[in-house]
């Protein structure tokens, strides 16, 4: 083994190179050739192998504001939606989220097969989100500037669809509990309108002005009752006057009419009258006894007689013979005494139907006010079920509405995207740059050979700098 290597060195020793490489300065002008010839070399080479990259720069722009829309719902009240981007907001950035799904890889496969390329061909494009904007900028390179610029309306057409995707995803999701709540509030109102609906046909209130129909009646038959009573009043005073001219009561009145409009009755009262004339005239002249006085007392009694038979007749009673003799007195017409009995008989009829007109407007005034109060009662029921009926249907209401309102709300977890700066060709190609490469390859020229002199000068210091230390 030993020999062996002793045999290389010794063929090493033997070779051209060793001389030359055997001085010091002919080592590192060899070295620094070599290092700086392998950076140009692979510069240059890269440079004609690789492949030019053209890259187009676009921008998408995000809303910065909200939206609102209010509704009023008559006799319901307001219902509003809003619709925020989130963009004024200083938890988190919107458009860091829309970063993260535009770099996805469902978005950039969508975008690979809308561009006719494989999903390897399509690399994750360039996102930068400028400062206080909201503006995305997108950088997307390829081969060529067509394939650049069909790359970019590509990815742009993915990201649209994928956005439209997640709203859907989101209305489905909301409309499943709205959907259920919308249910429940279109049941109760439906409970509420049977139960109003029912109640109304059991308590009789078919109009909604019932009860106060029935009060303003009720005010009405009140009036008329006070006009009544003011007539009773002058009636009854009327009969009293009458009463006292006439010296006879009312019922007596009203016989001793009914007797003056009898004819029968009239006729007995003449023949008895003139039997009566006669009798005095011959009572004075011939004794009792005498035929003419008792012919023409015959005669009296006769009369008498007939009177109170026709009186019994009329008036369905009996009367004695003084009562026959005041109520023929006040028939008989005498002084104007017929117009005063015509009058209080007239004036009695007109305070009894006064009063049974009274009479009849209390009993109908009280049996509506009993019907007014078994009503309040049933309105009072019916107001309730109502105002329960009002509340249904402004939730219902107002569930409705918002649940179209809330559709404008979607764009608040995924904003409308609007592309304010269209991909264009790229006329120069933005990889390889050759002023990098080059640059690149002179500062790495520099430092090589910058390395190499400090190893060529580090001999000759660390000599001087051991000497210093250990004299």
């Amino acid at each position: 083994m030993q020999a062996a290597t002793r045999k290389i060195a010794s063929k090493l020793r033997a070779h051209p190179l060793h001389g030359y490489l055997k001085r010091r300065w002919n080592r590192y002008a060899t070295l620094g050739l070599v290092a700086n010839g392998f950076i140009w070399i692979t510069s240059l080479v890269y440079l004609a192998l690789a492949r030019p990259v053209y890259t187009t720069t676009w921008a998408l722009l995000l809303p910065g504001g909200s939206s609102g829309v209010s509704v009023n719902l008559p006799e319901i009240g307001q219902a509003s939606s809003s619709s925020g981007t989130g963009m004024g907001s200083s938890t988190f950035d919107q458009r860091a989220n829309y970063e993260y799904i535009f770099s996805s890889d469902t978005v950039l496969r969508r975008a690979a097969k809308l561009a006719g390329l494989s999903p390897d061909q399509f690399k994750k494009p360039r996102i930068k989100l400028l400062d206080n904007t909201t503006l995305m900028q997108f950088e997307v390179g390829a081969p060529s500037p067509a394939l650049a610029k069909a790359k970019s309306f590509a990815l742009y057409e993915a990201i649209s669809e994928r956005l439209n995707e997640l709203r859907r995803r989101e209305i489905s999701q909301r409309e499943g509990p709205t959907q259920k709540i919308l249910s429940e509030a279109q049941l109760k109102l439906e409970l509420a309108q049977t139960k109003l609906s029912q109640y109304k046909s059991r308590s009789g209130l078919t109009s909604d002005d019932l009860v106060g129909n029935l009060s303003s009646n009720i005010e009405d038959l009140r009036k008329q009752r006070a006009e009544a009573t003011a007539q009773q009043r002058l009636f009854a005073a009327r009969l009293q006057q009458l009463r006292r001219d006439l010296g006879l009561s009312s019922s007596q009145a009203a016989d001793a009419f009914l007797l003056q409009n009898d004819g029968v009755f009239q006729q007995n009262l003449r023949e008895y009258s003139e039997a009566s004339a006669s009798l005095k005239v011959l009572s004075g002249r011939f004794g009792v006894n005498h035929p003419r006085v008792v012919k023409e007392r015959k005669r009296q009694e006769s009369a008498m007689a007939a009177l109170l038979r026709r009186s019994r007749s009329l008036l369905s009673r009996s009367l004695s013979s003084a009562e026959l003799a005041r109520l023929a007195l006040a028939s008989s017409g005498a002084s104007g005494r017929d117009t005063l009995l015509q009058g209080l008989v007239t004036v009695q009829a007109d305070l009894q139907g006064v009063q049974g007109r009274i009479l009849g407007l209390d009993r109908a005034i009280a049996s509506l006010e009993a019907r007014l109060g078994r009503l309040s009662q049933r309105q009072s029921n019916l107001d309730t079920l109502k105002r329960d009926v009002q509340i249904a249907e402004a939730v219902f209401a107002s569930t409705l509405t918002k649940l179209d309102l809330g559709q404008g709300e979607l764009f608040s977890a995924y904003p409308l995207v609007q592309m304010v700066v269209d991909p264009e060709l790229p006329q120069k190609s933005s990889s390889p740059k050759v002023g990098f490469v080059l640059a690149g390859a002179v500062l790495g020229s520099v430092f090589s050979s910058l390395g190499l002199w400090l190893l060529w000068v580090r001999k000759p210091w660390v000599k001087k700098l051991s000497k210093f230390i250990s004299p």
